[in-house]
């Protein structure tokens, strides 16, 4: 890691770069990928399966034989561990519910708003380096609480045709209604505006790499919603001299092995801290099965020494994390001010891998930035407001006036006809 020692504010945008391709680097390959699907559907789909993942497919979608198969490949441990994952991630969205609001505004003006659950929803779950069942979770247990009809799941096959078992096991255990076999950008594409195979869904869910980040950005000016922006993942740390420095490096190791476009930070009022964590953390990537892609992370990110708590927060909320460990002495000031964080994590043994996996907290969040707008997946994430409104006789008598006047004052007359024709019925 790249050590830098208080720097100037107006450096903060050039240290904080992510490590990641600009969007027109990579634009014109999904604007390629998606013309054609959009043409040629599942033709171009499994043309795109062979081409980026290296195997050809009669058949994408997953039969109820591979997931009789993939129950009986994961082992009874693993599933205990899945379903412990699962209760606390169904007990931390069920608290998510809200009920319905209801309010008279005025004499016989009644207003409400109600949840609904979007019907089509599209699941990605990355397959790559590392089969993400626990992304299953993180968005088919939502899904499913917020009564959404149809939940498809898309996964990149391996070399062998096959989704990671973990991963079937998981979504059959949390009501996914269709799983197919293709990844990235046609994964996207085909959601998107939908094949012979792959239904067209009204909003995508899921993280995945550069590719299929601006795929999902594309697929917005198709009509399709999308969760967020979410590309690589990244984490800051804030410690300092009372933190743990094994456990400061061990935070950080654990989200550079994601991928070698992924960020880790440290910042420290502590240089002595900053000294400790890079010695734990040239020992212990050492025992790392994914240490090439951990090493060139590393290589990408940066530890950062500031003079104060004051500075440091500052520097925090310019970054926006995806993710926020605090381990510091002042814990509750870097609670009370964080402004931009997709995920926050206190104290020495809350572990960010803690809510990727079963503390019940979504582990689906906003990356480069984006957390200063978005937040992260929740169950509001699977529903849309409605509002209704009723009014009566006494109602309209109530605020027809003001409509009137307020849309002649617009210049639309036909608005405060609306109006004065029932008002002059109610003479």
């Amino acid at each position: 890691m790249k050590i830098i020692n208080n720097p100037s504010k107006k450096d903060w945008n050039t240290i904080l770069e992510r490590p990641t391709k600009k969007v027109d680097d990579i634009e014109s390959v999904v604007n390629e990928v998606f013309s054609d699907i959009q043409k040629n559907g599942d033709v171009a789909v499994n043309k795109y399966t062979q081409k980026f993942d290296g195997v050809s497919l009669e058949n994408n979608l997953v039969s109820e034989d591979e997931i009789k198969e993939a129950v009986t490949l994961v082992s009874s441990e693993l599933k205990e561990a899945i379903q412990l994952a699962k209760e606390n991630i169904t007990k931390f969205h069920v608290a998510q519910k809200t009920e319905k609001v209801f309010v008279e505004t005025a004499n016989g003006v009644v207003c409400w708003q109600e949840k609904r659950p979007i019907q089509k929803v599209g699941l990605y779950i990355p397959g790559g380096t590392a089969p993400l069942f626990s992304t299953v979770l993180m968005l088919a247990v939502p899904a499913q609480i917020a009564g959404c009809k149809e939940i498809v799941l898309c996964s990149p096959p391996n070399k062998e045709g096959k989704i990671h078992p973990a991963i079937l096991y998981t979504a059959h255990l949390c009501g996914v209604t269709k799983i197919i076999k293709v990844g990235g950008i046609q994964a996207i594409a085909s959601y998107t505006f939908g094949t012979e195979t792959i239904p067209q869904v009204y909003k995508i869910f899921g993280p995945g790499n550069q590719f299929v980040t601006v795929a999902k950005q594309l697929s917005t000016k198709y009509g399709v919603a999308i969760d967020m922006p979410a590309g690589p993942s990244e984490l800051l740390v804030v410690a300092d001299a009372t933190a743990n420095a094994s456990y400061v490096a061990s935070d950080l190791l654990s989200q550079a092995e994601h991928g070698a476009d992924s960020q880790v930070i440290l910042v420290s009022t502590s240089k002595e801290l900053i000294a400790e964590v890079e010695k734990e953390i040239e020992k212990q990537i050492l025992d790392l099965p994914r240490l090439e892609i951990a090493q060139k992370a590393i290589n990408n990110s940066k530890s950062i020494f500031v003079e104060n708590d004051a500075i440091a927060l500052d520097l925090i909320n310019e970054y926006g994390p995806e993710h926020f460990i605090v381990c510091t002495n002042n814990n509750d000031f870097y609670i009370e001010n964080i402004e931009n964080a997709g995920s926050v994590f206190i104290g020495n043994y809350t572990p960010e891998s803690a809510g990727d996996y079963a503390s019940g907290t979504n582990h689906t969040l906003p990356t480069n930035g984006f957390s200063k707008s978005y937040s992260g997946v929740n169950l509001d994430s699977f529903t849309k407001s409605i509002t209704f409104q009723k009014i009566s006789k006494e109602g309209i008598k109530t605020i027809g006036k003001s409509i009137e006047l307020m849309a002649a004052a617009e210049g639309l007359q036909a608005h405060k006809n609306a109006v004065s024709i029932r008002l002059k019925d109610l003479k």
